[in-house]
């Protein structure tokens, strides 16, 4: 029989995941639907289902979660206080309309909970903080921008003498298949991040054996409400990144999908939980860039850079905060 404690943990990562969903939904549909290559309700039906495939493809960066951050396994209320405090640093940035990583919201959360629990820092694996999650920071997002404009480049000298509508026509079309592509890698990704987490708490309860991998039934838990969460859209967002960093056109949006959908599935092949966020904003910002730098709103790219870099150190605090406050109650 599961405790109380467990089905609360379950409940606050269904939470997290559903959040994570309609927070990050964006990431995947904002140029196609900004782009007009489908309206928004199918884009987002498309984008839930690719999310579902995707997460049930891939296991390493659950692995990761749940064996590489922290060398204990920690009591429930830890686990719990680390989804809380992801949630709470979640709906605030979905409020401000600034697409932030849920991905190092959840990471810097646990390492901030597990801190104050174990009371040392000798507890948080900091070689693998440091390879696989702050070098992805830096990296994914310079690997998004570099590909965003080398495609971009490649392109206009491919279709150059092409017209307008005649590429944009082309490009409407092949943008339903990058939206595709880049939703299946976001669900590959972003959906690990909660089952690696469940897969801790299950592990501290005897449940599952340490090093066992990540159980069939919450690979479907996490898709499935990735998924949901995916459906309920996130308009906000949408907004912000899909006309705020430059605008638009089908070939961008192309480019821009195609490019962070590979850098991302770079990052999954070796276990690095990245932020999906990030590789589609400086894909974007990427493309942009190879038509020419005032393409660019570097102001609104500059917001958005910021709340990357500061998401990491407050969901420390956050997570630790949560769990010092739980803890004197528990």
């Amino acid at each position: 029989m599961l405790s109380s404690l467990l089905v609360g943990v379950l409940i606050a990562a269904f939470l997290f995941e559903l959040i994570n969903g309609f927070h990050d939904a964006a990431n995947a549909i904002a140029t196609t639907v900004y782009t007009r290559a489908l309206p928004p309700r199918a884009a987002i039906i498309m984008s839930a289902c690719m999310n579902f495939l995707g997460a049930l493809t891939h296991e390493s960066v659950a692995m990761t979660i749940a064996e590489g951050i922290v060398s204990i396994t920690p009591d429930l209320y830890v686990i719990f206080s680390a989804l809380v405090g992801a949630i709470i640093w979640d709906l605030f940035t979905w409020w401000k309309a600034v697409p932030s990583s849920s991905s190092h919201a959840l990471i810097g959360s646990l390492i901030g909970a597990t801190i104050v629990y174990t009371h040392s820092l000798g507890y948080v694996q900091w070689d693998g903080v440091l390879n696989k999650v702050i070098i992805p920071l830096f990296t994914s997002p310079l690997i998004g921008f570099a590909l965003g404009f080398t495609l971009m480049r490649f392109i206009f000298e491919l279709f150059a003498s092409w017209t307008p509508h005649r590429a944009n026509t082309l490009f409407h079309r092949l943008q339903i298949v990058s939206s595709m592509f880049m939703a299946y890698s976001h669900g590959s990704n972003d959906a690990q991040k909660t089952m690696g987490i469940i897969t801790i708490a299950l592990v501290s309860q005897g449940l599952v054996a340490a090093g066992t991998g990540i159980p069939l039934w919450v690979k479907i838990f996490c898709a499935t409400t990735m998924a949901i969460g995916t459906s309920v859209g996130g308009q906000r967002i949408m907004k912000t990144v899909g006309s705020g960093v430059t605008k638009l056109e089908p070939v961008m949006g192309f480019v821009s999908e195609t490019s962070s959908a590979i850098a991302i599935q770079i990052m999954t092949a070796i276990g690095a939980p990245v932020s999906t966020t990030q590789v589609i904003t400086t894909a974007i910002m990427g493309s942009g860039s190879a038509k020419g730098l005032r393409k660019v709103h570097w102001g609104v790219a500059a917001d958005i850079v910021q709340a990357w870099f500061v998401t990491l150190p407050v969901t420390i605090v956050l997570g630790g905060l949560v769990c010092w406050i739980i803890g004197m109650i528990v």
